[in-house]
C-alpha cells in the first residue's frame, strides 16, 4: 500500500476514505494514497465518526481519543491526525 502518512510534531497524519454500512469493520486496502475503511455504522449523526476512531484506535493499539479527525466530518474523505506515533510505525501496524 502507498498510504499517504506524514509525520507532524505529535504524531502522523493519515488520509483515510470511510466506507459506511459495510457488514463489518474492516480495512479495506488503500485508494489513492488514502486507507480505505469499512465500517458497519451508520453515516447518522457522527456514528461512523466515532466508530473509525475507535477502530483506528483498535488497529493501531493507542487509545481513540488519540485520534483526530482534521478534515471531512460530514463526508467520506477525511484528514485523521494521530498522536503517539511516527509513520513508520503506523504503516506497520496498518499492515501496509
Amino acid at each position: 500500500m502507498a498510504l499517504d502518512l506524514r509525520d507532524t510534531g505529535e504524531g502522523v497524519t493519515l488520509r483515510v476514505r470511510v466506507k459506511p454500512r459495510a457488514s463489518r469493520d474492516a480495512i479495506g486496502g488503500e485508494q489513492e494514497g488514502a486507507l480505505v475503511v469499512r465500517l458497519s455504522a451508520p453515516p447518522v449523526e457522527g456514528a461512523a465518526n466515532d466508530a473509525l476512531q475507535r477502530f483506528l484506535g483498535k488497529t493501531l493499539g493507542i487509545a481513540p481519543s488519540a485520534v483526530q479527525i482534521l478534515k471531512g466530518l460530514t463526508g467520506r474523505q477525511k484528514l485523521v491526525a494521530i498522536a503517539g506515533l511516527d509513520a513508520a510505525t503506523a504503516r506497520e501496524r496498518l499492515g501496509a
